[in-house]
């Protein structure tokens, strides 16, 4: 079984586009028996995403902060709780759990975990990637920055050997399937 790892919001105040990739994303996992790894809230696009995995069938992982607990935050969903002591580990379980990461819309926790992932791959502690769902060009400015630190030499050999873009759900689905 694959472990695909979870990057995304948890708010609720989000236009409903987000959610619907949220469920289709999870979908996806589900119907490509793949175990889904990610931050166990019980909100946002989180919350849709394991719902939609769930109820395709997908093993739900929720690595979940003390602090969700002691706010009755923690999804239901859960097939296998992880409990970490803050975010910092949070990020370092849901890498080690997953063969890949996916990125959802999010906000500065989401860039955090993304550029967590990547950081430790350009140094050689895993060559794992995260694919940025590219939901309604929702990544493009964070991707004309990063092409610019490129061509000015700050990001060495590429950074598609850290990051993948996923434009459509079939997109994701190819990527998903060549790991």
């Amino acid at each position: 079984m694959k472990s695909v790892g979870v990057f995304c919001a948890a708010s609720e105040s989000i236009d409903s586009r987000y959610f619907e990739w949220a469920t289709l994303v999870g979908a996806l996992l589900g119907s490509m028996g793949c175990e889904l790894v990610y931050g166990g809230a019980a909100a946002g696009l989180m919350e849709a995403t394991a719902v939609a995995a769930k109820r395709s069938g997908a093993r739900i992982v929720g690595v979940v902060p003390e602090v969700l607990i002691e706010c009755n935050r923690v999804s239901s969903l859960l097939d296998e709780r992880i409990v970490t002591k803050n975010l910092s580990e949070r990020k370092d379980k849901i890498l080690e759990r997953s063969d890949i990461l996916v990125a959802l819309p999010g906000g500065v926790g989401t860039l955090d975990e993304i550029f967590h992932v990547a950081a430790a791959a350009t140094i050689g502690y895993h060559t794992k990637k995260v694919v940025l769902c590219n939901v309604d060009g929702y990544w493009d400015g964070l991707l004309e920055t990063l092409d610019a630190m490129e061509r000015r030499g700050f990001i060495r050999g590429g950074i598609e050997k850290y990051l993948l873009v996923a434009r459509d759900i079939e997109n994701l689905k190819k990527i998903l399937s060549d790991i």
